[in-house]
Order: structure tokens, then sequence, then C-alpha cells
């Protein structure tokens, strides 16, 4: 009897400790504050045994093999030391045992934790962006405006470009961040050389946008070549610091074809690069010579019928560097390969119906390569090791969610950060066979006070019955199974998005949670197009989008409908920008179905979307007029019944305000009545305190009308 009282007194405090509603701006604004679990902070390998973070405004060190923590370097001691003016301890990563760097804005500081003196520091420009740090040399490569500059530790600063601007930009990166590039200035192993994107966009027409916040509206244009348009053309310059004289790799014709994946050899003397065809069909990795610019050798390529699409830079071998390895997904999954420089491949190390999602490193020898991936499933992500040789798997990671690892410099142990359905935040460190040394951090929970409708995964398959289809459902707060209730989809559906796994609350928005504290429940699928389930699975959308995706959509509709507790004649979608556009799908194609749809900067016609992206997963328009017909939204007006509305940011510059005008347009042509709401200022998405009256107004819409 008195254990019984004690479970009901236990049962009882949980209950009544979870009586919190979430409200429109928990959902909103506090999902990235108040109800984001906390981590650990600045963590960092100083060497294979010890490692630091970040703590109450200072830096401490701990021990791996003994649980104790010291002092290396507080904020004051930071400030006294630079003479800056911190107010947080800022990012920083050590350069050696003792040497510490310190990036605070426009502000690099080389510090000696041992004898607590700033050694140098390299001061930029206020209007200074793109900043890349050689330590090799002592300079920080940065862009001013257009132009490319270097700035040294003594204080010197070298302009490297004078022709920036007027439809010439250097420095930056090109092909609107598509094929993993994520910035356009690469400095060279030793310091000697910067390498440098040059792009040339003064054949491509100003894209007109319009600041409205202005006395007088002011014309605002971007450059925005369309699908099947002229585009950008881009090319590689290397300058080097002792002669000041920059090569361009002469990288030949057509003009317009996409350079990415950028690479160093470690002796400094070649650059290695993918190049690839406007078609987006045929890569090649090519070898450049870096005084004459010339090509010296194609090492191997790559073709398909959809698409290829190169994510990473080869990456040299510490053993060997006439060696490398490779992230491809030749084989139809991401796997790990590994080449000489003679274009040979000596072995593919990583094989299966799996994703290789990050490359950790390797130990001393290279015998032995750690990464991330999705070998246990495309709902998790673990840490594993891999015998180079024989290619077997360890997994090190041991609960189910979804892990990140960070190996330690001589790969004796691992920093496991990791989340999963009922977990908000873990960080353990591992020994490489995958013993639990110690638990360094446990969030805790921010929703524990706070009413929340069940959250539970679901497996469906696509309407051949050959694929799985993986889905998310939030039943309301306080659910009765003998009610009806309406259900809110949200849809995203495009390439490159995964909105369903087993991390925290299976990776729900808190909007879904807010919805479902007003009765409503909650429906998320990942259809096929989406990421992590493999090249065929994304690739199959090629050249028809919308078609598979709202298929795969209706079949997680179909499942709800056959929910004894789903009210089926109050179906709602939203989306933003793909999400959009499937949002339009739904509610146009299946208009007896969707009662009431929100759709967020749709694409509504892909000949009218930027030339990168468009073509890749459309071809050119010329190429697939029917494909672009089918995707065209416009095409359905004719269908549309019940409540739509269009939301739109008026300086939009990835999905153009034009496609809500064109739709808008068909809509008025065609007596059809349609809602719509611009969010002046606003690029493609709504954030900061307007996105709460953006969220109040979707969900109202669906109050009002669902």
């Amino acid at each position: 009897m008195k254990k019984l009282i004690i479970l009901f007194v236990l049962l009882s405090q949980v209950v009544f400790a979870q009586t919190k509603q979430m409200s429109l701006e928990d959902a909103v604004y506090g999902r990235y504050t108040y109800l984001n679990p906390l981590s650990i902070r600045g963590f960092a390998w100083k060497n294979d045994i010890v490692y630091t973070q970040i703590l109450e405004n200072a830096l401490v060190a701990n021990s791996v093999k003994e649980a104790e923590q010291t002092s290396v370097l507080s904020l004051q001691d930071l400030n006294d030391l630079t003479g800056a003016d911190f107010k947080r301890f800022p990012a920083y990563k050590w350069l050696s045992n003792d040497q510490l760097l310190v990036n605070g804005g426009s502000r690099y500081a080389v510090i000696n934790s041992q004898d607590k003196r700033a050694e140098y520091q390299i001061i930029l420009p206020e209007e200074a962006a793109n900043p890349l740090f050689c330590e090799a040399s002592k300079f920080v490569s940065f862009t001013k405006g257009d132009d490319l500059f270097v700035a040294f530790s003594d204080g010197e600063v070298k302009q490297v470009t004078n022709d920036g601007g007027i439809g010439i930009v250097n420095g930056q990166t090109v092909h609107r961040n598509e094929f993993g590039i994520s910035g356009g200035i690469y400095n060279s192993p030793n310091g000697n050389y910067v390498a440098f994107y040059r792009k040339d966009e003064s054949m491509v027409k100003d894209y007109p946008l319009v600041d409205f916040m202005a006395r007088e509206a002011e014309y605002t244009p971007v450059k925005y070549p369309m699908a099947g348009m002229e585009s950008h053309q881009v090319t590689l310059g290397i300058y080097s610091l002792e002669t000041g004289k920059t090569t361009f790799l002469k990288t030949g014709e057509p003009l317009d074809h996409y350079l990415t994946n950028v690479a160093w050899s470690p002796d400094e003397t070649k650059i290695y690069m993918v190049e690839l065809n406007r078609e987006q069909n045929h890569m090649q990795l090519n070898c450049y010579d870096i005084v004459s610019g010339e090509k010296v050798k194609t090492l191997f390529e790559e073709s398909s019928n959809t698409y290829v699409e190169p994510l990473n830079p080869i990456q040299f071998s510490k053993v060997n560097p006439n060696e490398f390895y490779y992230l491809s997904r030749q084989d139809g999954w991401f796997h790990v390969y590994k080449y000489n420089t003679d274009g040979e491949m000596l072995s593919q190390i990583t094989k299966g119906e799996w994703e290789v999602s990050a490359v950790l490193g390797f130990d001393a020898k290279e015998k032995t390569l750690y990464l991330e991936g999705s070998l246990d499933g495309p709902l998790e992500q673990h840490i594993y090791k891999v015998d180079v040789k024989s290619g077997e798997a360890l997994k090190l990671s041991a609960e189910p969610g979804i892990h990140n690892g960070i190996l330690s410099p001589e790969a004796s142990y691992v920093f496991d950060s990791w989340n999963a359905t009922e977990v908000p935040g873990r960080a353990d460190l591992l020994s490489i066979k995958g013993k639990l040394i110690r638990n360094l951090f446990k969030a805790e929970d921010p929703l524990a006070d706070y009413a929340l409708g069940e959250n539970k995964l679901v497996t469906l398959q696509t309407g051949d019955g050959k694929t799985n289809l993986y889905g998310r459902l939030i039943l309301p707060v306080h659910f009765d199974p003998a009610k009806k209730y309406p259900v809110v989809v949200y849809v995203y559906g495009g390439p490159h998005s995964q909105l369903v796994t087993k991390a925290w609350h299976n990776q729900a928005r808190w909007w879904q949670y807010y919805m479902a504290s007003k009765g409503y429940i909650a429906f998320t699928l990942d259809n096929r197009g989406t990421s992590n389930r493999g090249r065929d699975f994304e690739t199959a959308i090629h050249r028809n989008l919308g078609v598979l995706e709202t298929e795969d959509q209706m079949q997680g509709i179909n499942y709800l409908k056959s929910l004894p507790y789903v009210d089926a004649g109050r179906i709602g979608v939203h989306g933003w920008s793909y999400g959009g556009f499937m949002t339009l799908n739904l509610k146009l194609k299946h208009p007896e179905v969707v009662k009431v749809a929100v759709a967020g900067g749709p694409v509504v016609d892909w000949s009218m979307y930027e030339i990168m992206y468009g073509e890749r997963y459309m071809d050119q328009p010329q190429e697939n007029p029917e494909g672009y017909k089918a995707a065209d939204m416009t095409s359905y007006v004719e269908n549309l019944e019940g409540k739509l509305m269009l939301i739109h940011g008026v300086q939009d510059q990835t999905v153009v305000m034009q496609h809500s005008m064109k739709f808008l347009r068909e809509c008025v042509k065609q007596n059809k009545q349609v809602d719509f709401f611009a969010y002046p200022i606003h690029p493609h998405n709504v954030r900061g305190k307007d996105r709460i009256h953006l969220m109040e107004k979707v969900s109202r819409y669906f109050f009002e009308n669902l």
C-alpha cells in the first residue's frame, strides 16, 4: 500500500507539473531561446588527453583521465591581453598545445595560454567580410565590397583585386552556395598563396527588387539568373603573396560551367577541383598547375542520367601525400573512396545502403576511419569506426538518436554530443572502443512543465509498396480517441531536407505542439526527393517536381483519413518555399481532400526559379517543356476550392515575389478567390519578432477556416 501511495504522489506531481500550455511566443521565439536545451559551449580538444570548454565566460580545461578542471583564460584576462572589450568569451581554436586562436568579430588574436601573453593580433577593418585565417603565414584574407584583401600581423594590408563591382565579385561564394560551397577564399597549406573565386555576372540581367521603406521607394536590383537563361561565369585565381601576382586557372569553355570543391595539394603546387557541366550530369576531378594555370590532368569522371552533385572536396592523406579520400554517391549512396593522384581508385572503404554524412578523421597510420552515418537506419545518425582495409564498421555511440562526434587529435577518444526522442541533449566522452568514459553534460528538459500532445513516428509506404516513408504524428493535448480532430499537415518535401528523425521530439517544430494544444493533429512526412535515403530515392523526382512528392504526401493523408479520430473533412496543409510549392500541389490537385492551405514563399513556376537549383532538378525549360508545364501551379488554378492563403516576403531573393504575383493574376483571371499577405523588408523567410506575427496569421487562418 505504501508503494502505491508513493507512486500516486509521483504521478500526481508529473501531471501537476505538466500544466503549461504552449503559447505562440513559446513556439516561435522560445524554440530558439528559453525552450532550447542548453549544451556544452565551445568544446575543443587541446591535445589528446585534455579538452576545453567555455564555462561562465571563461575558458577551462578538463582532463580525460581525471574529472578535474583548471582555468585557462578568463574573459577579463582575454580583454586585458588583447585590449578588446569582449562581452562574452568569443570563438576559439587551439593551434598547438599552448597557442590559442581567438576570433571575436573583426579581431584575430593568437594567445600563448602558458605564458598568458598575446603573441600577435590581426584587426580587420569594419567593412571586412568573409575572413579566413592563415596560421602558417599569420594573415587573414577577407573581402571588402567585391574585392579581396590580405591583412598581416604587422598591420600591413594588401589589396589583391581591384576590379570588384559592376558585376564582378571576388572572394565570395558562387553558384548561390550550391555544391557544398560555403566560401570563396582558399588559403594554401603553407600560407604562400590565396586561391579565390572571381564571379562575372555582368551578363546577367538585373532583377528588380524595391525597398518600399524609403521616403521614395528605391530600386535595389539583384543578379538572379533564371533557369534556361544566361548564367554568370566563374574562374579561380591564385594570388602569390611573394610576387603579388595572380594567375587564373585555364578552366576553358563553356564559360558557364561550375567550379566546385576546391582543394590544395599538400605541397602547394597544384589545385584539385571538381568541374561540372551546366547540365549537371557530368563531373570531372581536374588537377591544375598553379604557376601556369594549365590543366595537368583529369583524374576521374562521374556521369548520371539525372544529376551529379559533388558536395565535398578531396581530403589528402597525411601518411601518403599522393593519395586522397573522396566522399561520393557514385554507387547510389554517399561512401568514402580512396584514390591516388593518378586517378586510380585504390578502394571503396564504406559500402552498403546507408549514407556517410561526415568524415571525422583517421588514426595516425590511417588504418581506421572515424565517421558519422546512418548504418543503423535513416532516422538516426551514429558515430562509427571503420577498418580501412576490410570496411568492417563498429558503432561507437550506443543510444538511439542523432550523434555528432569530435575526434581527439591522436584518435584516442571521441566527444559525442547527441540527442534523442526523449533526450534533450547529452555530451559523452567515449573511448575508441565505444566505452563510455564519462558523461560530460546532461541537458535539462525545458519542456518538462508543458502539456504536450503525444508524439510518435509512423512508417508508411509509397503507392507501389516498395519503399518506406517515415512520418511524425502529434496528437492534441488531452486527446480523446472517441472524438474527431482536424489535421494540419506541415510539409517541405524538397531535396536536402529531412524533417522526421529520432532527434529530440522526433525533430518536431514547437508550432506543431502549439497547434496540438489548440485541438489539432499535427502531421509531417518525408516524401521521395528528400535526404538520407540514397540517390534513387532523391533523384526519383528529377524533371517532374511535385508529382511523386504529392503522391507520397497523399499516402500520408490517406493514412490520416483511415484513423478513427481524424475528421477527414477538416485537413489543412502549410509549408514554405519548396513546402509552399508542395502546399499548392496538394491543395490544387486534391481540392476535395485539402480544405485549407497556407503556402509561404511558394515556387509557382520553376522557369522563374534560379538557374543552379532549377536546372539540376528540372533541366532547362527548353529541354523539359512538359515537366515545367506540369509543375506550373497556375495550370491547376481552375481546381481551386475552399480557402487558400499565399504569404511572401517583399525582399525575397530566393523565391522572388513574381511567383506569387503570377499565381494571383491567374486567380483573378479565373475569378478564383484567394487570400494574400506580404511582409515588407523580409527576404525569403520572416525572422525576428515579426515571425510571431507571421505564425499568428498562419494559425488564425486554420482556426477560422478549418
